[in-house]
């Protein structure tokens, strides 16, 4: 299977997918964390490639309600982001998953298809996610634990906070892999 995953620098899900026997990669604006197959540049270069599968991480800043508060001062780049978002989802690829957090994709596009947690995938941490989905199923829990601290909102200020709070967990990039694989 040829697996794009849009908008990852970290390689997560690529790695993931890559050790499952696809052919994966990652494309971003910034450079990948690890070695991999990564193309650093705007996904729309590749998205006509024949890609069987696409998983995409669209940047949330301006589509998140944990930034809610903000949201009339940032209407253009709000109108962007929902114009990316959709952009991704009509993408010429039979399965897409969309990945984002609580956000105003809900509202101004359509409701998430599914809200999954880290704690459902063998991490002790609470950080909805909502997976917007085409041609493929929801995912089903692998490791449910019992923590449910909420690690990722409690990160200090910083100037990597948003890279650190937008990683893929580990054990949700191997179900996807295995379960959209």
């Amino acid at each position: 299977m040829r697996v794009l995953v849009a908008c990852e620098y970290s390689g997560a899900v690529r790695d993931a997918f890559t050790a499952a026997g696809h052919l994966a990669m990652s494309c971003d604006l910034l450079p990948t964390e690890k070695t991999g197959l990564h193309y650093r540049g705007d996904v729309r270069d590749v998205l006509h490639d024949g890609w069987d599968l696409m998983i995409c991480h669209p940047p949330c800043t301006h589509l998140s309600v944990s930034g809610a508060r903000w949201f009339k001062d940032k209407l253009p780049e709000q109108a962007e982001a929902l114009d990316f978002v959709r952009l991704l989802l009509d993408a010429p690829i039979g399965q897409i998953a969309l990945e984002n957090p609580i956000s105003i994709i809900s509202s101004r596009i359509r409701k998430p298809d599914q809200i999954i947690q880290p704690w459902q995938f063998g991490h002790g941490e609470t950080k909805a996610t909502c997976l917007w989905l085409k041609n493929l199923p929801k995912l089903t829990p692998t490791d449910i634990v019992e923590g449910r601290e909420a690690r990722v909102h409690k990160m200090p200020p910083g100037p990597d906070r948003w890279k650190e709070r937008s990683r893929t967990f580990e054990g949700i990039a191997k179900a996807m892999a295995a379960q959209w694989g």
